[in-house]
C-alpha cells in the first residue's frame, strides 16, 4: 500500500489535488458524524447532518465563518478541528497549485510541449544555417495568410528564441516555434507534429562529422509509420562519399543534397566567370528572381526554340514533360506539347507575360561567329582545405591542355599533386596567405586566375578573417604591378561578403548560404529538385556567364530580345546580363536576370550573358 501510495504521488499536481480532496471529505465526514452523535442539539438548531456538513465544508475553505458559532463545548471543538484542518488542507492547496503552475510554465519554456499545428515546415537541427532558412522561409510566405515555421534542435528554447529575434528580426506571417529536443530521439520528433507537417528540413550540426547525424535522423524519418500523405524531407550531407548512404537511409521520399559537390564546383566554375555565384543566389533566394513551372496551353505545338521568344517577361530555360521528366535548355527544336510545362526565371509567377507582338530582333547586331577562343592559362590556388584536391580534379576537366595551376600552402599536399592529370600541370609553392612577404614571392603578374579557398581547420569567422587579409594583399599588389587577375575566393559568413567589397575580388562562393537557399527552395517546392540537380550536375546543362561580344556587337544598343536570339542560335537559353562596371556594387552586382525581352541594353566588351548551355 506504501509502495502504491508513493506512486500515487509522483505523478504530479493531478494526484496531489486529488488527495487534498480526499483529506478534505474524509474530515468533513468525520466531523459531521462526530457532530450528529455527540452534539445532537447543536445539529438540530443548525438544521440537521446535512447543514452541518455544509457548514463544515464551508469552515474548510473560510476560516473566519467560525465567528458566529454557538453551541456546548463539544460542538465548538469539533467546529474548531475541521476549521483548523481546513486552514492546512487549503494552504496544501494553494502550494500545489503554485507549485503545478510554476512547472507548467516552466516545462512551457523549456519547449518541451507538443506542437498542435498543419501545414507547417519542421526543421531538425541547428547551426548558422537556420537563420537563413528561417529568412527565406518568412520571404516565400509574405504573402500567404498564416505559415507557422517549426524548429526541433537540443538547445535551450529561449536561447534559440533570441538569436532568432536577433539574427533574423520580424518575420511577418510566419510564425515561427522552437522545441527542445534532440532529433536523434523517435520520442522528441513526435513534438512537432510531422504527420501534419508539408516538408521536413534536416540540417548539417556544427561539430566535426556533421554527416552521421544527418543520417540518423533520416533513418528515424524513413522508418516512421506515416499517414496516407506524408511530407517531403529535404538534407545535405557535407562530403560526398556519405551521398549514396545518405539516400538509402532517407528512402524514395526525400531529397539529399551533395553540399560538398555544389560547392567545389561553385568555387571551380566561378574563378573563369566571375558573378556566377551571384547568379544562382538571385535564382535561389525569395528577394529576386525565382524558377517556376507553368503550364502554357497556347504555346502547344510550338518547339522550344520559339518558346524562347515568346515571353515578354519570364525567360524559358527548358521543359517538364507530362511524365514529370525535366529538360532543361532541351534541343531547340523540341515540340512543347499540351501537357507540359515551361521552366522559367521570373520574379514572381503572377508576373510571367506572354509577349502580345514578337519582340524587335536587331539581326544586324547579332555575332554569327564569336571571336573569343579558350587558351591556356595559369591559375593560382592560395591556401588548402578538405575540397581543394577535388577542386583541382574539375579543374582539370575544365582546363584547356597545357594550363598550369600552382598551390600557395604552409605544407604541400603531396599524394594531391602526384597524381597524373591530362590538362592540368600542378605545382606547389610554399606560401603563408596572410604574410605579404610571401604573396609578394608567387610573382603574382604571371597569373590570369587565383582562387583563395577557405581555412576549415579555424573557426569560421576567424576563417573569414584570415581570407580578408589574404585578399587585401592580393589585391594591393595587383594595384602595385599593374598586371590584373580576377580573384575568387571562399567564404563562410555572407555578412561577411560586404566588409570583403573593399578588396573588389571578382566573386565571393557563400556555400552554405547557397546550400541552405537551396534546401529552402525544394521544401517550398520538391519539383524543382531535378531542375537544379541538372543546372548543378556535371553532366547536365550548367548555368555560364559568357563574354558579350559573342553575342551582339559591343556598344550596339539592342533589345534583350536580340540577345535571346543570338544565344537561340548557339543551342543556348539566354536569361540575363552581367555588367562589368557595377560589378562590386551590391546586392546584385552587376547582375540583371530575366530583363523584358522589348528593353534596350548596351552591352560591352567587359560585359557577359548569363545563359544556360551543355558547353
Amino acid at each position: 500500500m506504501r509502495v502504491w501510495f508513493d506512486g500515487t504521488m509522483d505523478r504530479g499536481t493531478p494526484a496531489l489535488i486529488g488527495w487534498l480532496g480526499l483529506a478534505s471529505l474524509a474530515l468533513i465526514t468525520v466531523v459531521t458524524g462526530l457532530a450528529a452523535l455527540f452534539a445532537a442539539e447543536e445539529t438540530g438548531k443548525s438544521g440537521g447532518w446535512a447543514a452541518v456538513l455544509w457548514d463544515s465544508l464551508m469552515r474548510t475553505l473560510d476560516p473566519g465563518t467560525m465567528g458566529g458559532d454557538g453551541g456546548g463545548p463539544v460542538f465548538l471543538g469539533l467546529m474548531l478541528v475541521v476549521t483548523v484542518g481546513g486552514i492546512f488542507i487549503v494552504s496544501s492547496l494553494i502550494g500545489v497549485l503554485t507549485t503545478g503552475l510554476n512547472d507548467a510554465i516552466t516545462n512551457l519554456r523549456k519547449g518541451r510541449s507538443p506542437v498542435i499545428t498543419q501545414g507547417h515546415i519542421v526543421v531538425l537541427g541547428w547551426s548558422d544555417q537556420v537563420f537563413t532558412v528561417v529568412a527565406e522561409l518568412a520571404a516565400a510566405n509574405r504573402s500567404s495568410r498564416r505559415t507557422s515555421v517549426v524548429i526541433l534542435a537540443d538547445r535551450d528554447k529561449i536561447d534559440m528564441e533570441d538569436q532568432l529575434r536577433a539574427r533574423v528580426g520580424d518575420t511577418g506571417r510566419t510564425r515561427v516555434v522552437c522545441r527542445s529536443g534532440s532529433p536523434l530521439k523517435r520520442a522528441d520528433l513526435d513534438l512537432v507534429s510531422l504527420d501534419t507537417a508539408r516538408a521536413v528540413m534536416v540540417l548539417s550540426p556544427a561539430d566535426d562529422d556533421p554527416d552521421i547525424d544527418v543520417i540518423k535522423v533520416l533513418l528515424l524519418l524513413n522508418n516512421r509509420p506515416w499517414p496516407a500523405v506524408r511530407p517531403h524531407v529535404v538534407a545535405a550531407v557535407q562530403e560526398s562519399a556519405n551521398v549514396a548512404a545518405a539516400r538509402l537511409a532517407a528512402g524514395r521520399h526525400a531529397l539529399v543534397v551533395d553540399a560538398d559537390d555544389i560547392a567545389v564546383r561553385m568555387v571551380v566554375q566561378s574563378h573563369r566567370q566571375s558573378g556566377l555565384s551571384t547568379v544562382c543566389t538571385d535564382l535561389l533566394d525569395f528577394a529576386g528572381n525565382e524558377i517556376y513551372l507553368r503550364a502554357e496551353p497556347s504555346l502547344a505545338g510550338r518547339s522550344y526554340g520559339d518558346i524562347l521568344g515568346a515571353f515578354e517577361a519570364g525567360a524559358p530555360i527548358g521543359l517538364r514533360r507530362a511524365d514529370g521528366a525535366i529538360a532543361v535548355n532541351p534541343p531547340m527544336d523540341t515540340v512543347l506539347t499540351g501537357t507540359d510545362e515551361v521552366i522559367l526565371v521570373a520574379e514572381d509567377d503572377l508576373l510571367i507575360e506572354l509577349a502580345a507582338t514578337p519582340p524587335r530582333v536587331d539581326a544586324d547586331a547579332i555575332v554569327l561567329v564569336p571571336d573569343s577562343k579558350q587558351a591556356p592559362d595559369r591559375t593560382l590556388m592560395v591556401g588548402w582545405n578538405s575540397r581543394a584536391e577535388r577542386a583541382l580534379d574539375l579543374l582539370d576537366r575544365f582546363a584547356e591542355p597545357g594550363s598550369a595551376l600552382d598551390v600557395a600552402a604552409p605544407r604541400e599536399p603531396q599524394e594531391a599533386l602526384a597524381v597524373e592529370r591530362s590538362n592540368l600541370t600542378v605545382g606547389f609553392k610554399r606560401c603563408q596567405p596572410t604574410s605579404r612577404r610571401d604573396l609578394e614571392s608567387l610573382d603574382l603578374g604571371g597569373y590570369q586566375h587565383i582562387i583563395v579557398l577557405s581555412d576549415d581547420t579555424a573557426a569560421p569567422d576567424h576563417a573569414d578573417d584570415r581570407t580578408l587579409v589574404t585578399l587585401l594583399h592580393l589585391r594591393d599588389i595587383e594595384v602595385n604591378l599593374g598586371e590584373p587577375y580576377s580573384i575568387v575566393t571562399e567564404m563562410n559568413d555572407d555578412s561577411n561578403r560586404e566588409v570583403a567589397q573593399v578588396t573588389k575580388a571578382d566573386d565571393f562562393v557563400v556555400s552554405a548560404r547557397l546550400i541552405s537557399l537551396l534546401m529552402t527552395q525544394l521544401a517550398e517546392n520538391r519539383h524543382l529538385y531535378d531542375v537544379f540537380a541538372d543546372l548543378f550536375e556535371a553532366s547536365g546543362a550548367e548555368i555560364h556567364l559568357k563574354p558579350a561580344a559573342d553575342y551582339v556587337q559591343p556598344g550596339a544598343e539592342v533589345t534583350f530580345a536580340t540577345v535571346v536570339e543570338s544565344a537561340r542560335r548557339r543551342g543556348e537559353s539566354a536569361i540575363g546580363y552581367r555588367t562589368r562596371r557595377e560589378a562590386d556594387q551590391p546586392p546584385a552586382y552587376g547582375v540583371v536576370l530575366n530583363p523584358r525581352r522589348s528593353q534596350p541594353v548596351c552591352l560591352d566588351v567587359a560585359d557577359s550573358i548569363v545563359v544556360i548551355s551543355t558547353d
